[in-house]
């Protein structure tokens, strides 16, 4: 199939830009969801859809997914409710903190179950499509789909390596029941040249998970690009448009990458406050799912792009209500962090939280935890063994090389030899936090 190029090659480019922004977060999450389903996420092993995958330990290096977070064994599902309803079970956990996490396909956060949003007392929830009609059996609560596929993301927090069994006994009486299989996850034309699978699986996808009206309405301006072709375009991998496109995904994945590290959210003591990044979904509101104007961005452009670098940098995050998250990447005196150096990270009062808190060390490169040799890959309010400064305060030990001192040594984080970012979450963040009567603590460089 041709196109009209009248346009021109530039503003072809130039839309092609816009379009992997845009597709991006449907791209990289559907890829996930296949993934995860053919071989599974670090310790959550390969998982049909309909069912949980469970953790049995919390995440290490082998982990190899943006952000992970290694304070709560994940419990993971990816539902299709294409086949009917799908019926969720969850367990008294009898005040311990977790969180079922509802990610449709374009990572919108459109639902919770759990400490925050409903409790900890078992409960029976029906999940079904947008647009089903049925009967409710009393006491079960409808969760309806954006899309037909919708990821579970559920964490349980862990206190230490003997409270696991208490935790696996938990995800055990976690369940979904199905109605019948649905249609999973469409493949794309596998002629197209594997440089424009991007593209190709953006045209699928698109299709099989259409985004709210106001999306849909925005995205009709791809149709230059074959978007919207029922047909691949793309599979001779040759012509005008083809090339345009190869161009134009080099320059946006480079361009990526240089805006995530020039984060523009608002900063305090050098960490970037990324409370509101996972705030674009403006138009989906399930249970537990805050309808408030406060976490909702402005419409627009804008909007597509910051959720493009939330899937980027926190691919299946938490809203700020549920987590707040912040990370940082210079130190003090406005310096790239980096192993080759030491510092300290000094809480004179530790974060305000109805759960709990935690810093957790990444590479720069790609978000991963990284090896160590005392296989510690987080510090928090949990951590056994921490000594207390004497006026009370916390100071968090942050080097490549093991410290000398004992009482370093019970407070350090171990860091890559290179770059790094650290992430601060606060589980249940009290709005000290976010109206900035809490202040975080800078990054201190040492030697």
């Amino acid at each position: 199939m041709t196109h009209d190029m009248q346009s021109g090659e530039s503003d072809l480019g130039s839309l092609a830009v816009e379009a992997f922004f845009y597709g991006y977060p449907l791209v990289f999450n559907s890829s996930e969801v296949g993934r995860f389903a053919r071989e599974g996420i670090g310790a959550v092993p390969a998982t049909p859809y309909n069912q949980f995958g469970h953790a049995d330990r919390l995440a290490g290096p082998e982990t190899r997914f943006v952000s992970v977070n290694n304070d709560t064994v994940y419990s993971i599902a990816n539902v299709d409710v294409s086949g009917g309803p799908v019926r969720l079970e969850v367990p008294d956990t009898r005040g311990r903190y977790y969180v079922l996490q509802f990610v449709d396909a374009w990572t919108n956060n459109f639902a919770y179950v759990g400490h925050r949003a409903t409790g900890t007392e078992a409960g029976s929830f029906l999940l079904v499509a947008h647009a089903w009609e049925g009967e409710v059996s009393s006491g079960v609560r409808v969760i309806r789909f954006p899309t037909h596929i919708a990821t579970i993301v559920g964490r349980f927090a862990v206190n230490g390596e003997s409270d696991l069994p208490n935790v696996a006994e938990l995800q055990q009486r976690l369940t979904l029941t199905q109605t019948a299989p649905g249609h999973g996850v469409p493949d794309g034309d596998p002629s197209v040249p594997e440089d424009l699978s991007f593209f190709e699986q953006l045209r699928v996808w698109m299709a099989a998970f259409p985004p709210s009206e106001r999306d849909q309405a925005y995205q009709r301006h791809f149709a230059p690009l074959g978007l919207l072709d029922a047909q691949s375009p793309y599979s001779d991998g040759d012509g005008e448009l083809t090339e345009v496109l190869r161009q134009a995904l080099a320059s946006a994945k480079q361009r990526m990458e240089e805006v995530l590290r020039g984060d523009t959210s608002p900063t305090q003591n050098g960490w970037s406050l990324t409370y509101h990044v996972f705030d674009y979904n403006l138009d989906f509101f399930e249970v537990g799912a805050l309808d408030d104007d406060a976490w909702k961005l402005p419409d627009g452009p804008m909007r597509y792009a910051q959720r493009a670098l939330a899937a980027r940098g926190g691919l299946w995050g938490n809203h700020g209500y549920e987590a707040a998250y912040a990370m940082v990447y210079l130190d003090v005196d406005g310096n790239r962090l980096d192993g080759a150096n030491r510092y300290e990270l000094r809480f004179e009062r530790e974060p305000p939280v109805g759960a709990f808190w935690s810093v957790t060390m990444y590479d720069d490169a790609d978000f991963f935890l990284v090896a160590n040799p005392i296989e510690r890959y987080s510090i928090g309010d949990r951590t056994r063994g921490l000594r207390r400064d004497s006026d009370g305060g916390l100071t968090i030990v942050m080097q490549h090389d093991e410290p000398a001192e004992p009482e370093r040594r019970a407070n350090w984080l171990p860091t890559p030899a290179g770059g790094f970012r650290p992430i601060l979450r606060m589980y249940e963040p009290d709005t000290a936090v976010f109206d900035g009567r809490y202040e975080l603590p800078p990054i201190r460089k040492i030697t």
